[in-house]
């Protein structure tokens, strides 16, 4: 055997060599290896199975999930509130940390199992000829130089160069995306042929639908297309979203500011006089202040809920952070076959001798209409056509079939399919018309004949042999040129041809005499042509407006597919996408350097014949021009790019099981359109994150400049410092309070002009000019109010132990609760007035009002609470106090808007 490397699959063009020259290449024969050859290379090849190298294990998994400045400050807060003596409190963040760990650790967990998905496709055993005789082995133990023999419902086991093929049909729509199955020969083909046109490979992982054939392995495990698959999946980088890296920027932010302020705090303590144990309190305590403990809860279950709302417009989210990219998606790239288009093959043109007609309805359903090409509904189809669509619907194996719930569907090969609709849309029924003339014989459809034969008895007593395949093998059987019908012929075809239509011509022949089987010369000559029929996957009629809808919100939408270019510019023209040259052709890429890849990827909008490595290719090129990608796909061909985009969206009813794992969504109805209401349902949530943060943050920066200026300015009674709040009374704010209200904010209906808004810019902040001025600003007038009224309550009876401090305290904190409460309806919307926004729209913001008081109130007179956190009960007038103060930021707030709206006019 030749010294071929293991992966002899990726440099030798074997599908342009000739069987008998892959033979030789490989030391083999048609009778098969020997038992000791098939041992020896097994040694140097290994076994026919993927490589596992996408799982990862499992505590390296949950190790990752703590490598997140999120999580630093987090265990930084929970160090901090043990070395305070509150080890609850410290038990309630590290419960945090727990909680996104094992939610980070199950989304990858997950999608670690991208790469594993893939071995389904392997089948188990296999036929093949060992030694001149036919054996069953295990598929993993084949090797090159193996000779298999493949049937109707095989999986192919390893990537073969067919030997023999009889009527062979494959279905690869997996890995090229082509809605029909490809038919299968022995001939070589171009060496630059896409993967679509190698007739003479048949690729691992590939479904046999139809006829038989033996091919010899030339490739195995990690070697095959599915194997390359495989590695561009293990190669493909999981991406952070915007918002992850937003929020990581954040948390670095408050770490550096929380240090650096708690080291000055410590050291204007010491200054002051305070011990050295109180100065280190007095610390701690303005860390536990600043850090917004209840935030990472708050991003995960807003995420949440807007899974579970995605859910209900059939978009399955499998990672939580997927459902804010859709939100700031620039770029939707999808696959043609399946998404945009309805995977059922329609006939929508009809020619004969008599002219040029067009056939309404789409899919498989058999209601439509019949007009002429001037537009002129006729009442009933003329008799050329009938005679057309009869013989299209004779000369067929496939069966058209009505579903329990009224669905329609076909059972066999697409295009066999829609000349079955296309007969039943013209009111001639299939299954009538074989009882009527029932086959007799038929000569299969092979790729060396293009065309496939059958015969049947007439209902005059006579015999007719009908015959359907490519245009110009037919025409050749058929009689002229120069009389009648088959001049200009081929002129039709191109004209079919140019609007994306595969076109099938149907012919007849009705001989005096006919033998009972069916031979090749039989088909020979003498036919009559009866027309073509021409056919395509219509795009989904919502498909065109989610494009239209994606558009204007900003986005570009592409499609790349692995059909053939005329049918991709025909599908793409109709969806609205541009395509001035045609299709983009994926053999136009592979010599494209980076910089020219990123031209392209810019101006087009349709791709055709593209591979898998194209794909990713592109998604890599769009990403480098900085944007957040989108790409939709339902085979294993799209699983790399799947994987690789900032969000990938995987098909759920047509998608294999690849394509689902490496998604970060799946369209649970097939649906382009449903893309659309999950954008809106993204924006949304991100634009309720971005209401949330407003509404948290303040809080924080609140809370640790109440204890930056108590330390600074308060005074040291009996050698112990005079402090507005406890720990715990921190905590009990940031994680109850600001959590109850904050989370309501999820649920806020959308914005007006949600969908007309461009997307956000990648690197545009989260914590924008607006959202830090906001903090600020609320962030004094909550410090100004708590600390007035704590110096007031506390004026009564200035001592640490009294009632009147733990009184004081508890005011101060009733005061922020009350700032929050008044604060939350304020940011319901950052732009418009409270008076704009409808009370009934979002119900939860006022049940959170609620419980919240009623917490608060648990807080201030229950007698467990009051140990636990050293608060005491307050008057009727220490609330209507609270209550007035916080009341405050309503008009002011109010005010703000105000001037930001008559600035941005």
């Amino acid at each position: 055997m030749t010294d071929a490397p293991a992966d002899a699959a990726d440099v030798v063009a074997w599908h342009a060599l000739a069987s008998t020259e892959a033979l030789e290449r490989l030391d083999a024969s048609e009778n098969g290896l020997t038992e000791d050859e098939a041992d020896r290379r097994r040694e140097r090849y290994g076994e026919n199975a993927l490589p596992e190298n996408g799982g990862g294990e499992a505590w390296r998994i949950l190790l990752g999930q703590l490598r997140d400045p999120l999580i630093y400050v987090l265990l930084g807060s929970t160090a901090l509130a043990i070395l305070t003596g509150k080890v609850l409190d410290g038990a309630v963040i590290g419960g945090v940390v727990v909680l996104n760990a094992l939610i980070g650790f199950v989304q990858e967990y997950r999608a670690s199992r991208a790469i594993a998905a893939l071995t389904t496709m392997v089948p188990s055993a296999v036929v093949v000829t060992r030694a001149g005789r036919k054996r069953s082995l295990p598929a993993v133990e084949l090797v090159p130089g193996d000779v298999v023999h493949l049937e109707a419902g095989d999986r192919t086991p390893a990537d073969l160069r067919l030997l023999r093929a009889r009527g062979l049909m494959i279905e690869e729509a997996a890995l090229t995306g082509e809605s029909a199955p490809a038919a299968k020969g022995t001939d070589p083909v171009e060496e630059d042929a896409g993967i679509g046109d190698r007739r003479s490979i048949a690729y691992s992982g590939t479904l046999v639908t139809r006829g038989a054939g033996s091919g010899v392995v030339v490739a195995t495990g990690a070697s095959t297309e599915l194997g390359r698959i495989s590695r561009m999946l293990g190669q493909a980088t999981d991406l952070e979203t915007p918002l992850t890296r937003q929020l990581g920027v954040i948390a670095r932010y408050i770490a550096i500011a929380i240090v650096v302020v708690s080291i000055l705090l410590l050291g204007v303590g010491l200054w002051r006089g305070y011990p050295l144990a109180d100065a280190v309190l007095a610390a701690v305590t303005l860390a536990v202040a600043a850090i917004p403990e209840g935030l990472p809860a708050i991003v995960t279950i807003a995420l949440a809920i807007g899974v579970r709302r995605m859910a209900g417009r059939q978009a399955i989210i499998r990672k939580l952070p997927a459902v804010e990219t859709l939100g700031s998606t620039t770029v939707i790239c999808s696959d043609k076959t399946g998404t945009l288009t309805r995977n059922e093959m329609t006939v929508q043109v009809l020619w004969t001798p008599g002219g040029l007609w067009r056939l309404g309805g789409v899919g498989y359903a058999p209601e439509g209409d019949l007009s002429r090409e001037d537009g002129a509904l006729e009442p009933a189809p003329p008799g050329g056509v009938e005679a057309l669509v009869r013989a299209g619907a004779l000369c067929n194996d496939a069966a058209l079939r009505q579903d329990a719930d009224g669905g329609w569907s076909i059972a066999g090969d697409p295009t066999e399919g829609a000349l079955l609709t296309a007969a039943a849309k013209l009111g001639l029924s299939p299954d009538r018309a074989r009882e009527e003339r029932p086959r007799l014989d038929a000569i299969p459809f092979a790729s060396e004949r293009q065309f496939m034969a059958t015969l049947h008895a007439e209902p005059d007593g006579g015999r007719a042999i009908y015959v359907k395949g490519a245009p110009e093998v037919v025409l050749r059987r058929c009689d002229g040129p120069g009389d009648g019908p088959l001049d200009g012929a081929l002129d039709v075809v191109h004209r079919i041809a140019a609007e994306g239509m595969r076109v099938l011509a149907v012919a007849v022949r009705r001989p005096e005499s006919v033998p009972d089987d069916l031979e090749e010369e039989d088909v020979a000559g003498g036919f009559t042509l009866l027309g073509f029929q021409g056919m395509i996957d219509p795009p989904r009629p919502e498909a065109r407006d989610a494009v239209a809808a994606c558009k204007q919100a900003g986005m570009a939408v592409k499609m790349i597919t692995g059909d053939h270019g005329a049918t991709a510019a025909a599908i793409g023209r109709s969806l609205g996408l541009a395509a001035p040259e045609g299709a983009v052709p994926g053999s136009r890429l592979e010599d494209l350097s980076d910089e020219e890849m990123r031209d392209v990827a810019a101006r087009a909008d349709v791709f055709a014949r593209v591979a898998p490595e194209h794909k990713l290719r592109l998604v890599k090129a769009l990403q480098a021009d900085g944007h957040v990608v989108a790409m939709t796909g339902d085979g294993v061909n799209d699983a790399p790019a799947l994987k690789q985009a900032d969000i990938g969206v995987a098909m759920g009813i047509t998608g294999t099981a690849v394509s689902k794992e490496a998604a970060d969504m799946v369209l649970a109805d097939d649906n382009f359109a449903s893309i659309r209401a999950a954008v809106e349902e993204g924006r949304r949530v991100y634009d309720n994150l971005v209401k949330a943060l407003a509404f948290v943050l303040p809080t924080n920066l609140g809370l640790a400049l109440i204890m930056i200026a108590s330390v600074a300015a308060f005074p040291i009674v009996d050698g112990e410092p005079v402090l507005p709040m406890r720990p715990a009374q921190i905590l009990w704010i940031n994680l109850v309070a600001a959590v109850a209200l904050a989370l309501p904010l999820a649920f806020e209906a959308k914005e007006s002009d949600l969908m007309r808004r461009p997307p956000r810019l990648v690197d545009a902040p989260v914590l924008s000019p607006f959202v830090l001025a906001r903090t600020v600003l609320v962030a004094i007038l909550m410090t100004a109010g708590a600390l007035a009224l704590f110096v007031v309550a506390y004026a009564q009876t200035p001592a640490p132990g009294s009632t009147a401090y733990a009184s004081a305290q508890t005011q101060a904190v009733t005061t922020v609760i009350f700032f929050q409460i008044f604060y939350l309806l304020d940011c319901r919307s950052l732009r418009d007035p409270i008076t704009a926004i409808g009370p009934g729209s979002n119900p939860w913001i006022f049940g959170g009002i609620a419980l919240t008081l009623a917490l608060q109130i648990a807080f201030v007179h229950l007698p467990a609470f009051n140990v636990v956190f050293g608060s005491t009960p307050l008057d009727l007038r220490g609330w209507a106090e609270a209550a007035l103060v916080g009341a405050v930021i309503l008009p002011v707030i109010g005010m703000e808007k105000w001037i930001r709206r008559r600035s941005a006019t």
